[in-house]
Parts: C-alpha cells; sequence; structure tokens
C-alpha cells in the first residue's frame, strides 16, 4: 500500500537537507564556492595573488566538493532515518573523509611548500568539516525559518477548503433534488462529507496520487449536481502511476478554479481536460478549462488555494517543482510538474 508520510504541526520541522534535492546541492556548490572566494579575498595581496590562490585552491575544493556531494547523495536515504545530531556528525565524517581522500590522490598537487604530510591532510580535513559545519548551520536556520511558513500553508490549505459559497451551492443542489432523487442527494451529501473530513483531518506531506484523483472526482460530482450538463470533463489518466506520492488538496483546488473561473460564467458552460502522467522522472499535472474573454473577471476566487500550492510546491520540493500557467482567449491551462516520488 502507498506510503502516506505526515506533516503533522507538532512534529519537528526537517533540520537535515534532502542532499538528492536539486535546490539544495545547487546552494552547497555556490554556498561552498562563495566561501573558498571570500576567504581568498580577505588574505589577498593583490590581484594576481588572489588568482593564483583561487587556482590552487579549486584544485582541491572543486573534487573534493564534487566527491563530497556523491557521497551525501549516495547516504541520504541512511542519513533522513537517524536523529539530527547523529546525521550531522555522520555529514562532517563523510566530508573529512572525502576531502582527505582526495588529498592522498593528489600527492604534491595539494601541498604548500611550508607542509608536513601529516598536517596538510589534518588541515584540510578540518576545513572540509568547517564548511560542512557552516552549510549544515544554514540548512538549520532556513529549516526553522520555513517551519512558521509551512505551518501557515496547512492552515491556509484547511481555510481554502471549507469556501462558504461551495457549501451553499452544495447545500442548494441537493435541496433541489432531495425529494425527486432522494439516492443522489444522499451520495453528493456523502461526497461532501468525504471532502470536508479531508480537509478537517490530519494533513500529511505526500499522499498517493490515486486518492487525490478519487478526491477531485467527488467534488466534480457534486458540482456536476449543481450545474449538470453545462459542466463535462474529459479524464487523461492512461498513462497515471496511481501509487506516486503528491502534496495532498493539490488537484481538487484547480477543478474548484476551473469550474468557478471557467465552466459557471459561460451559459453553455464547457469542458474541463484533466491529463496525469509520467515522463521519466517527473510527474505531470495539467487542467484545463474554457475562458471567454469578454466576460468581466470574477472579484471572489480561488486565488488564496493557488497561491498555497504554489508555496507548498516551493518548500516540499524547492527547484525540482514547476508551476505553470498558459492563457489565451479561449483556454486557460494550468501545467504542474514535480518529481516523481513512488509510494
Amino acid at each position: 500500500m502507498p506510503e502516506t508520510r505526515s506533516i503533522n504541526q507538532n512534529i519537528a520541522p526537517k533540520l537535515l537537507p534532502d542532499f538528492r534535492n536539486l535546490g539544495t546541492m545547487l546552494r552547497i556548490i555556490l554556498l561552498v564556492n562563495g566561501i573558498a572566494l571570500l576567504g581568498a579575498a580577505a588574505q589577498a595581496t593583490s590581484f594576481a595573488a588572489l588568482q593564483g590562490s583561487l587556482l590552487q585552491g579549486s584544485a582541491l575544493l572543486q573534487p573534493a566538493l564534487l566527491t563530497g556531494l556523491l557521497l551525501l547523495y549516495g547516504f541520504n536515504p541512511v542519513l533522513a532515518k537517524l536523529q539530527y545530531w547523529h546525521a550531522a556528525l555522520a555529514v562532517l565524517a563523510l566530508i573529512a573523509v572525502a576531502t582527505a581522500s582526495i588529498d592522498m590522490l593528489g600527492g604534491d598537487l595539494f601541498a604548500d611548500a611550508d607542509d608536513s604530510a601529516g598536517f596538510r591532510y589534518l588541515r584540510h580535513a578540518l576545513l572540509g568539516i568547517a564548511f560542512s559545519a557552516i552549510l549544515l548551520s544554514y540548512f538549520h536556520l532556513r529549516a526553522l525559518a520555513l517551519s512558521p511558513a509551512r505551518q501557515e500553508a496547512r492552515l491556509q490549505a484547511l481555510q481554502a477548503r471549507i469556501r462558504p459559497h461551495f457549501l451553499f451551492n452544495t447545500i442548494n443542489a441537493v435541496l433541489s433534488i432531495v425529494r425527486a432523487d432522494p439516492r443522489r442527494a444522499e451520495t453528493a451529501l456523502e461526497d461532501m462529507a468525504d471532502l470536508f473530513r479531508v480537509a478537517m483531518s490530519e494533513q500529511h506531506e505526500l499522499v498517493p496520487l490515486g486518492k487525490e484523483v478519487a478526491l477531485a472526482r467527488q467534488y466534480l460530482a457534486i458540482e456536476e449536481l449543481r450545474l449538470g450538463e453545462r459542466l463535462k470533463v474529459r479524464w487523461d489518466t492512461q498513462d497515471m502511476p496511481p501509487d506516486a506520492l503528491i502534496p495532498p488538496l493539490i488537484l481538487q483546488p484547480l477543478l474548484e478554479n476551473a469550474v468557478y473561473h471557467g465552466i459557471e460564467p459561460l451559459t453553455e458552460g464547457g469542458t474541463i481536460e484533466v491529463r496525469l502522467y509520467r515522463d521519466d522522472g517527473h510527474l505531470h499535472l495539467e487542467v484545463v478549462n474554457p475562458v471567454q474573454g469578454q466576460l468581466p473577471p470574477r472579484i471572489a476566487g480561488n486565488k488564496m488555494a493557488l497561491s498555497n500550492i504554489r508555496e507548498r510546491l516551493a518548500l516540499l520540493f524547492d527547484v525540482e517543482a514547476q508551476y505553470r500557467v498558459e492563457r489565451d482567449e479561449n483556454r486557460y491551462q494550468v501545467h504542474i510538474l514535480f518529481p516523481y516520488v513512488k509510494g
């Protein structure tokens, strides 16, 4: 059964970075080289001396940095299971070993004129540990700084689901058919109860895609009850991996936005197209709805929920997630891309 990952607000934030995340690796590379540049600039007496110091330092820094990143990438699943301070010590040890190993392999290439071999290895290993400690402190503080943003994102996700207009419209739609079609009215109330139960329950960081699609279909069933034949939905899930893990309540607010801004204003209604598919190591989610350019924009909307989606994607996946919007006179398309995480 696909795993569901909890992010209960009482759980401490993840202080150790994900060393398999592209954004984390880019930050490490930029910060390490930035620190090295500042250190060399602080000791240089001329521009020529700065160039020579950078060339000599980079000869060891770059291969040691690459080796360290490869080791952290490989050991990331193990490090993620350890307590923070144990994992931090393991990171420092890995970087020290990587730096000393590259230093030994380089021989005299990395040696200073007045360095003894033993002291040189120790000095470079300690420099690697110092760089790593600075980076771990940075990511530690960054995680603590983002923790309130994560909690605010969860609160917004909850508030965005309990929208008065949706509740009132659903109740009115059920009342209109409760005598003519009581079974259908009962199903609609059950679907609405499921939606609110999910909104009120403990949220999770990642949930199975199949579960999100089932919830979205329940929402659309309620809207179809209200809009009738004006609302049509075309699903393309042939290449969808149902066990993929995605952030919760991603698809439903996109569909709500498509209904509210795309279908409702159109007298004749229209078709919402939903496409979910995997492409290599990425999962794609596309929602397309019709629009009519000359209609005045609706003031009330689902902007909070959509901005919440962007924020949660950035917090969870950093630069590996993309949120793109394309619009012309006849259609509005949202395309979300994030890493494929298998449950």
